[in-house]
Parts: C-alpha cells; structure tokens; sequence
C-alpha cells in the first residue's frame, strides 16, 4: 500500500481558494441545516471538521510585524 504524500507545493493563492471554498462549503451546510430545523445548531460532524481545519489553516498564516520600532496598529 502506498504511503502518503508529506510534501505539498500550494501557492498562497491556492490556500486562498481552499480556504475561500471551505467558507462557502460551510455556509451552505449551516444554511441548510436551519432551514431543516430553525432556532437550532447545525448538525453534524461536517461543519465542525471544516471549521477545526478553518481554524488550523488561520493559525498556520504569518501575519506581518514590524521587527523595529512601536507597533500601531488600524
């Protein structure tokens, strides 16, 4: 059996599509979980698996900070 692929080569832009896709794709299953049932949670193993990994990708971006100098942020 073969083994799995560790080395991936995504471009920024590609995480931006996945990332974009997976949003989308969770939306969609929030949305059509309250129309089935409003006033509820969504049900379901898929849309807490896609924000876990929502999640995961965020904490994974670098996120610019001047090395020099005060910080101001806005």
């Amino acid at each position: 059996m073969p083994g799995y692929n560790t080395q991936f080569e995504l471009s920024v832009e590609d995480l931006d599509l996945i990332e974009t896709a997976l949003m989308r794709n969770k939306l969609a299953l929030t949305q059509d979980s309250l129309k089935k049932r409003p006033n509820t949670a969504p049900e379901g193993d898929d849309v807490r698996q896609i924000h876990e990994l929502l999640g995961r990708l965020h904490n994974q971006k670098a996120f610019y900070r001047p090395r020099a100098g005060a910080y101001i942020s806005g």
